[in-house]
């Protein structure tokens, strides 16, 4: 029997873990203590559940030796490494709230997430890519009172640091984490907003425990598994659904790279023999655009997640057929959530796991509503994705007013995405609130657009917006990245394309055809950069500054 309206919510026969982070790794340690745990493929150093539970209460007493105490900011800076990883749980383990610190950010941003989270102790990467991490650390700490301590990654004072938790009883650790508890705060995570300063979604052991065991209890993790992790830790998706998702079931994780390299990537699945493999769809798309993909033994694989913004149906099908991961599902949902709120099933046919992002996980609801009425709409109509649960933040960090806009009187996080939800339950995403095109009157979904271009034989990645139109008040633009060796694409070709498969409305007016899409760290398109960049090429900035009802 199908739903009556757009609301679904996750049973499960598994019971929530009311546990610290600190607390389930000891439990995982003492189950597995001889098994690998972190792989870091660039060093080739290795870590056992021992090992590294060992390693992460050595920093966990240097922290406390510093006089760092529960409830202080520690903040982390740098690309994927495996200090990070010991870094994150020793937080946890005596009750430190880890902040993640984007490895993209410049001056300006490392000065606000600084000051506005009060860090007390940052441990930093030297230098990543182009950024030189001291200099910019050396303009910026003078000048913030909080911050008492400096750190830095394969320097003397990270081990310095080490070396000062022999100065602490294990005893003394293991009091500090009896007086813990699974809802304190444990990680803030700044959100890219694309208006105004990013906001701190502050996160309990008990959000991000959770949340990366039943995401991962859902692929069928046990200790069999290895997953390489390509994606950022500093992001959920690396921190919580990799590395949470991995020690909670006692898997091997395995850091291919300090950043994303998709040649790198499938290396280390081959060498590692990994079984899951996580990413954003342009992850995807980078690794199966390889030359020489064909020549990689992907045959370890059987799952993994594609999440982080919407995946193109085509992409989806290559990487069950070509990657062998009969098993990967896509997951949605948004930091604020811990990340994830629905996720595909193993069992689900191939329809639910290509054309969905899943139903809801276990002990989380979801609804669809009106987001001028808040009512909850019928099945198939739609509307903005709500969420509840265990898995909704805590609140934005010193924030209670912009906490309260996003998370209402009844505990529903508002996601500002607009959804669909399936009289089975399932979910699909069709958009921002904020992207969503209207063109004389019609509302367009980007998305819609998006997956009928992904099916164009010469496109391997496409992005649709709005801009300015003085007619219709908005007209679509495509950009597209032309697949290797095809022939280029004009504005023309993609009009004939669309005719007959899409309304006359949803068809773009402009085509820009690109090398690469403006990106986040975490691969999502920065689409209001986009729409900023044509409206200049254009000449549409006059009609841009005229403000509408």
């Amino acid at each position: 029997m199908g739903l009556s309206s757009s609301y679904a919510h996750g049973t499960g026969g598994v019971p929530l873990l009311g546990q610290t982070i600190g607390d389930n790794l000891a439990a995982t340690a003492a189950r597995l203590p001889d098994h690998e745990a972190l792989v870091e493929v660039a060093s080739g150093r290795r870590w056992s559940y021992r090992e590294l539970h060992d390693w992460a209460g050595e920093v966990a007493r240097g922290l406390l030796a510093r006089g760092v105490a529960p409830g202080d900011r520690v903040g982390i800076w740098s690309p994927n490494c495996a200090e990070w990883v010991a870094l994150q749980y020793a937080t946890a383990m005596i009750g430190a709230i880890l902040v993640n610190l984007n490895p993209a950010y410049r001056t300006s941003e490392l000065d606000f997430v600084v000051r506005q989270s009060g860090l007390a102790t940052l441990v930093s990467a030297t230098a990543h890519r182009s950024s030189d991490y001291r200099a910019m650390l050396e303009t910026v700490a003078p000048d913030v009172p909080t911050l008492r301590d400096v750190v830095y990654i394969g320097d003397p004072s990270w081990d310095a640091l080490v070396a000062d938790g022999a100065g602490v009883a294990p005893a003394e650790l293991d009091r500090v984490g009896a007086g813990l508890g699974f809802d304190d705060p444990v990680n803030i995570q700044y959100t890219s907003g694309t208006t105004g300063f990013p906001k701190g979604a502050t996160l309990s052991h008990h959000n991000i425990l959770n949340n990366g065991y039943f995401v991962t209890e859902l692929l069928g993790a046990t200790e069999d598994d290895r997953f390489c992790l390509p994606v950022p830790f500093y992001h959920c998706f690396g921190m919580v659904m990799g590395n949470l998702g991995a020690t909670s079931h006692g898997s091997t994780i395995v850091i291919p790279a300090p950043a994303f390299d998709p040649a790198a990537t499938l290396r280390a699945v081959q060498a590692e023999r990994c079984t899951a493999l996580y990413g954003v769809p342009t992850m995807f798309i980078a690794e199966l655009a390889l030359a020489d993909f064909g020549s990689y033994d992907l045959s370890s694989l059987r799952t993994g997640i594609m999440a982080g913004s919407p995946c193109p149906v085509e992409v989806m099908r290559r990487v069950i057929g070509e990657m062998h991961m009969s098993g990967v599902a896509i997951s949605y949902g948004m930091t604020e959530t811990s990340p994830v709120s629905t996720q595909t099933r193993a069992d689900d046919d191939i329809e639910a796991r290509t054309a969905t992002v899943g139903r809801p996980l276990p002990h989380l609801e979801v609804k669809i509503v009106d987001p001028a009425t808040g009512t909850v709409v019928a099945p198939g109509t739609p509307g903005e994705i709500c969420t509840r649960g265990y898995s909704v933040m805590l609140g934005y960090w010193q924030e209670p007013e912009r906490t309260a806009e996003a998370i209402d009187a009844a505990r529903w996080m508002h996601t500002g995405d607009l959804g669909v939800m399936r009289d089975d339950g399932y979910v699909n995403v069709v958009g921002r609130i904020k992207d969503l095109v209207i063109r004389g009157g019609e509302n367009v979904y980007p998305r819609e657009v998006e997956e009928l271009l992904y099916g164009h034989p010469d496109i391997e990645d496409v992005a649709v917006i709005g801009v300015p139109d003085e007619r219709y008040g908005e007209e679509l633009m495509a950009w597209i990245r032309v697949a290797p060796g095809r022939p280029p694409l004009t504005a023309a070709d993609v009009r004939e394309y669309c005719q007959g498969r899409i309304a006359h409305h949803k068809i773009p007016r402009y085509v820009k055809v690109v090398e690469a899409f403006p990106m986040t760290v975490t691969g999502k398109v920065r689409k209001v950069e986009m729409r900023e960049v044509s409206i200049a090429e254009l000449g549409l900035s006059s009609l841009a500054a005229t403000r509408t009802a």
